[in-house]
Parts: C-alpha cells; sequence; structure tokens
C-alpha cells in the first residue's frame, strides 16, 4: 500500500487529519508512530490556522530534510495552494463563506499524494 492511501486509510478509520498524514509518513520523519500521533495533535482541527493535513505533512518535511527542508516546504505549500484554493483551515471547510473549497478526507488525499510524490523525487 503507497503511503498517500495509508493516509487516507487512516482517516477513515478515526484519525484526526494531520495524525493521518504524519502516521502514515512517521518513517519518513524519523519517528515512531507514537510520536508521530502525540505531534499531530497540537496540529489538528484547524487549530495552528493552516490545514492539519499541509501541517502534517510540512513537519514530514522538517523532521527528514531539517535546515534544508525550507524550499520544500514552501514548493508543497505552492502546490496544495494551486490545487485546492487555501491552505487555511476554515478557508478549505468554508467555514466564513460557506462554500467549501475541500473536505478533510480531501485534504488528507491531496496533501498525501504531493508529500509522497516530493518524496520520491527527491
Amino acid at each position: 500500500m503507497k503511503k498517500s492511501e495509508q493516509a487516507v486509510e487512516n482517516h477513515k478509520n478515526r484519525y484526526t487529519c494531520s495524525g493521518a498524514v504524519l502516521c502514515a509518513f512517521a518513517e519518513d520523519a524519523g519517528l515512531s508512530e507514537d510520536k508521530a500521533v502525540e505531534l499531530s495533535r497540537s496540529m489538528a482541527g484547524g487549530r495552528m490556522v493552516k490545514c492539519g493535513a499541509v501541517l502534517a505533512a510540512e513537519q514530514v518535511l522538517k523532521e527528514k530534510y531539517g535546515d534544508e527542508s525550507g524550499s520544500l516546504i514552501d514548493e508543497f505549500e505552492r502546490r496544495f495552494i494551486e490545487k485546492n484554493g487555501s491552505a487555511v483551515c476554515k478557508e478549505l471547510k468554508g467555514i466564513e463563506t460557506g462554500k467549501m473549497l475541500r473536505s478533510c478526507r480531501g485534504c488528507v488525499t491531496d496533501a498525501a499524494e504531493i508529500l509522497e510524490q516530493m518524496l520520491e523525487d527527491s
């Protein structure tokens, strides 16, 4: 199973958006699943403004590439916004506008697929 598929399965199994992505890619980030779950808690539910799936993918890049991750994070976010119109949770959910740009499951799918592609390319 591809890691992007695992992220979607995680989300179907009641992981948060951030937990679904971070746990699927924990090995790439050099994290145990327990540590990934712990780290993902603060990212879920729009608590940090950005989509939790986006934050989790960016955390994987930070953990894997350290100081070299800045341009990769910028590229990841550009691709996600290009696909979805935003990386801000409440904008994606349409909380203020009433127009949902992308569901949580869709954000998990997109974030995981973009991250997987970027990791394969690097």
